[in-house]
């Protein structure tokens, strides 16, 4: 069974910075790419940033490039979201996810994700 467990959410400040962590149990990590994707209230579940098994290739959303970068510690089972600049409209539980295909390139879509954390909620006051 896989298990991710999100950290490092919280409340900041517009223009502030944070830096979400996923830890990932089993051996599944080390060769699936892996996402972040965040949640509004009343918003659909969308795309934030991903990166491939081997930190090779990294894809961002328009609306983070830039401020954003996610990483990976693959002798951690570990997966990072470094935010910067942190607007108000980035508010949103955040999850992280692992694609289900082998060694994928970074992908956007959420239905190649195949196991969920459970959230980390991330406030930016204006």
């Amino acid at each position: 069974q896989v298990q991710l467990v999100e950290s490092g959410g919280g409340l900041v400040q517009a223009g502030g910075s944070l830096r979400l962590s996923c830890a990932a149990s089993g051996r599944i990590f080390n060769n699936y790419a892996m996402g972040w994707f965040r949640q509004a209230p009343g918003k659909e579940r969308e795309f934030v940033a991903a990166i491939s098994w081997n930190s090779g290739s990294t894809y961002y959303a328009d609306s983070v490039k830039g401020r954003f970068t996610i990483s990976r510690d693959n002798a951690k089972n570990t997966v990072y979201l470094q935010m910067n600049s942190l607007k108000p409209e980035d508010t949103a539980v955040y999850y992280c996810a692992v694609d289900g295909a082998l060694r994928s390139q970074p992908r956007v879509g959420i239905v190649f994700y195949k196991y969920w954390g459970q959230g980390t909620q991330v406030t930016v006051s204006s």
